[in-house]
């Protein structure tokens, strides 16, 4: 695929992960109580991708398949690191991020939000591909004072601890901001990996609550007590953000060479909303991995059109490369795949099963079937048309017991060829 311009520069790329946010979280996806007027401009100008998922249903392994294009079971981040029990654990270094071959290419690379890969400074993003990072390490930090949920101060400047007041939110537009502008004039991708609508629940007009050595003696979720409002009010507030970052790409007149895609990490807690999907975070139904997803590029993907070929979210590491004309190395095992055909509304058969697996809980989707094994409730075995049954409410493994068997056998073979790390779970 030739991405170059005209001008014979190779495409910018913005990643923009919203924490926690459900299928039915913005506009364009079916709130009716969130107004997210700059989200839905990117699925208006470019492609709202109906059945995109995250590789896993909650954070760390999400973010381990994102940033190496390879199931995270190969890396060993099964479970989410955290702040608590998991402070010397983080993603191999032996791991390739996306940034890490971007740069070979030329790429100028930032992150600035969350990373949640590791806390010990050998895994500090500036070690593993991003020539910038600010934000934190951990899970989720409160909106104001920056401190994780086990009291500890957590906002860092490439691998040093460095205050800087202000709501997370805005911080990481405002890094965002300044990135995109000292670096327009080159290639670049940047990473903006949000908090929101994370918990603590806190509104930018609210005020922090956690303070240094605190620990759990504090409320995770925050002091409101209307989570529903305060959720409202961080959808809305990244949701301006997100203008900004556009309304900077627009300013530095980059749009025809940037490609910009917005989704969420994994289903929502809490507050947050699935739509009509069953399940939340934390678990393999589709409401834990089924996430609001939509891209644009200005002259490369149509405005105004919508996918619903399966996707996932280590597919953006071979179309990333692809863009950027760089070789995959061939000893890398990478499970994704390039969709730049499929943000660009081709139709196209990308012939492939996914797979899900967090502690006990297994998941594959064939097609339109999908099979939920359940280890931790009596071994329980689901399986849904999706097609007929987005809901999954009407579990037919009686009805067609031989292709439950079949997709079990599959779940087998997979396992066997992913799971050579040990595991965090």
């Amino acid at each position: 695929m030739n991405t170059l311009n005209d001008n014979n520069r190779k495409p910018n790329i913005i990643l923009i992960v919203a924490d926690d946010m459900g299928y039915g979280d913005c506009s364009c996806f079916g709130s009716k109580t969130i107004h997210t007027p700059n989200i839905d401009s990117i699925a208006k100008n470019g492609v709202r991708l109906s059945d995109f998922h995250s590789n896993g249903a909650v954070c760390s392994p999400t973010r381990a398949a994102l940033l190496t294009g390879r199931y995270q079971q190969r890396s060993g981040i099964e479970g989410v690191i955290s702040a608590q029990n998991h402070r010397d654990v983080g993603l191999p270094s032996e791991e390739l991020t996306f940034g890490d071959l971007l740069k070979t290419g030329g790429y100028a690379t930032a992150l600035f939000g969350k990373w949640h890969l590791g806390y010990d400074e050998k895994f500090n993003p500036t070690h593993r591909g991003f020539d910038e990072f600010v934000g934190f390490v951990s899970g989720n930090i409160d909106y104001f004072s920056h401190i994780d949920q086990m009291g500890n101060e957590d906002w860092w400047q490439s691998d040093l601890l460095k205050p800087e007041e202000g709501y997370t939110t805005d911080l990481v537009t405002e890094h965002g901001m300044r990135f995109i502008t000292e670096n327009h004039d080159k290639p670049f991708c940047l990473y903006l990996a949000h908090e929101c609508p994370h918990y603590p629940y806190q509104g930018p007009k609210d005020k922090s609550y956690r303070t240094i050595g605190t620990g759990r003696q504090v409320p995770i979720n925050g002091p409101r007590e209307d989570k529903l409002a305060a959720y409202k009010e961080m959808m809305e507030s990244m949701d301006e953000g997100i203008g900004k970052i556009m309304q900077c790409v627009r300013d530095s007149d980059i749009e025809e060479d940037t490609l910009i895609v917005f989704f969420s990490d994994n289903g929502p807690s809490g507050p947050g909303s699935t739509g009509s999907l069953r399940g939340g975070k934390g678990t393999l139904w589709e409401g834990g991995h089924r996430i609001p997803a939509a891209a644009c590029w200005k002259g490369v993907i149509p405005a105004g059109i919508e996918s619903d070929i399966p996707c996932i979210g280590m597919d953006l590491f071979p179309t990333m490369m692809a863009m950027a004309e760089i070789k995959i190395p061939d000893e890398l095992t990478i499970d994704g795949l390039d969709i730049m055909a499929v943000m660009k509304g081709e139709e196209v058969n990308l012939d492939r099963d996914l797979y899900w697996r967090q502690r006990k809980q297994k998941a594959i989707r064939s097609g339109k079937w999908k099979l939920v094994i359940d280890g931790a409730n009596g071994d329980s075995h689901e399986l849904y048309n999706l097609e007929a049954d987005l809901s999954e409410t009407n579990n037919m493994i009686l009805q067609y017991p031989e292709m439950a068997r079949e997709l079990e056998i599959k779940i087998t073979q997979w396992e066997a060829d992913v799971s050579t790390a040990e595991m965090l779970s």
